[in-house]
């Protein structure tokens, strides 16, 4: 789920215990602090039994989500909260091996396998991008959970996938309100610099995984001059309700992620909707979400395993299917789950499963073509850029709001106010009333 940084204040869900009761012995209890709607609830049930079968020892789950990952790394990094286990995106694992708040792995499960080693070499290769410096192995720290790509979602009744094969055709007049942007920089940002930049990556100056890297002043300048550009394009900043609008055929494209296009094509279908994706030529991101077990944690071996656990085919499988986002476990199991003889076109699917995917029939929203991955780069922190960052990402947006967006707020706050008038006027009928009684009484 990629996860993102919000300009908006988010509440963290209330917790689920998975147990019916909440053990008192520390050591007993499993803290898991995830995304929301980001797991199999029967695969999270499960764990416990199968803790047991593997162990001996009893466990009941404390399961927590948050809604974006800087409110979870807070809780950790100021509040020392003692959550075991946490789900936290590419650039937040980044930042959290940087300030040594992660603790390694015990992938030592005596009996049990390690399911841990069939996670995709393409997902280690990747996670190791994150390394703070050479000395720090990632795959020690972390193991990677679901990923995905960020790229184009568009209606095919109304727009031609020609137009738009380059991100630059969002800029394209007739398009004009139509376009939906996530309101989320880093992931934005990563995209934009990567057609900025065209021209120096085809000439050889500059890779594009150092491109989205290493954020300069010169490169946000680029990414705002393209964003300001597109401006009267633009509907809306979004981060969930621009797929349903995309369904409705509200909007005509959206820059969305992976997941998110698939859960919109699925649903546009069903009322008749022809919704596609696709990553633009220059390329995009490609992001991640991992299990770590921060330095507070209070039950490292329940934790171990639950990460163990979560890698095993089956239960990864399941949460595909339940989340509409892919595991980076890269067993034959999933391989077979992938290949789908209902889908005419192949990919190359070497890079994730190996020397026998070379012509996979698979949904190439979940599964890009190798071709596509070459021109992706991990996402990262933005580190002491991340205040320019927000600078840019703010004038980017400060007059940029849809009218459906103004009317919106128009309406609620004379709602409000109407509200706050009927409230006053009835509280003086009130007075009245009680002042009327009172002099009655006399």
């Amino acid at each position: 789920m990629k996860k993102f940084f919000f300009a908006v204040a988010a509440l963290v869900l209330p917790c689920v215990l998975v147990s019916n009761t909440f053990a008192a012995d520390r050591e007993q209890t499993l803290k898991v602090y995830n995304w929301a709607d980001y797991i199999n609830m029967d695969v999270l049930n499960g764990f416990p039994a199968w803790y047991y079968e593997q162990t001996g020892e009893q466990v009941e789950v404390l399961y927590q989500t948050f809604d974006i990952n800087e409110s979870m790394l807070t809780e950790i990094e100021v509040g020392h909260e003692d959550y075991d286990v946490i789900c936290p995106s590419e650039y937040i694992i980044e930042r959290m091996l940087r300030n040594k708040l992660l603790q390694p792995i015990n992938k030592d499960f005596g009996h049990t396998p390690d399911y841990t080693k069939l996670v995709s070499p393409f997902a280690v290769e990747k996670f190791q991008q994150m390394a703070p410096d050479s000395s720090v192995c990632v795959a020690d720290y972390t193991v990677g959970y679901m990923w995905g790509t960020t790229g184009i979602l568009y209606n095919t009744a109304l727009v031609n996938k020609e137009d738009i094969l380059s991100l630059g055709g969002l800029q394209n007049d007739r398009f004009q309100g139509k376009v939906f942007m996530k309101d989320a920089f880093r992931d934005i940002y990563s995209v934009v610099v990567l057609y900025a930049y065209r021209d120096e990556i085809a000439r050889g100056e500059v890779t594009r995984d150092e491109l989205v890297a290493n954020v300069t002043d010169e490169r946000i300048q680029r990414v705002e001059e393209f964003l300001t550009s597109m401006k009267n394009n633009i509907a809306g900043w979004e981060v969930d309700f621009g797929k349903e609008e995309m369904t409705k055929g509200k909007a005509w494209l959206n820059l969305s992620w992976s997941g998110d296009a698939q859960w919109a094509i699925d649903e546009a279908a069903e009322v008749g909707v022809n919704l596609e994706y696709f990553v633009p030529e220059e390329g995009s991101n490609v992001w991640f979400d991992g299990w770590c077990i921060p330095v507070y944690a209070k039950n490292t071996k329940a934790a171990s395993y639950f990460i163990n656990y979560m890698c095993m085919p089956e239960n990864a499988i399941l949460n595909m299917e339940e989340i509409g986002y892919v595991s980076v476990v890269a067993s034959p199991e999933i391989l077979d789950w992938a290949n789908d003889s209902t889908i005419e076109q192949t990919a190359n699917l070497t890079y994730f499963f190996g020397d026998s995917a070379t012509a996979v029939h698979a949904n190439h929203v979940f599964y890009p073509d190798q071709q596509v991955i070459e021109h992706c780069a991990l996402m990262h922190d933005c580190g002491d850029k991340t205040e320019d960052m927000l600078a840019m990402w703010s004038r980017v947006k400060g007059d940029n709001l849809s009218k459906g967006l103004v009317w919106f707020i128009i309406v609620v706050m004379s709602s409000i106010v109407g509200v706050a008038i009927l409230r006053a006027i009835s509280n003086k009928r009130k007075r009245d009333m009680q002042r009327k009684k009172r002099n009655r009484r006399r």
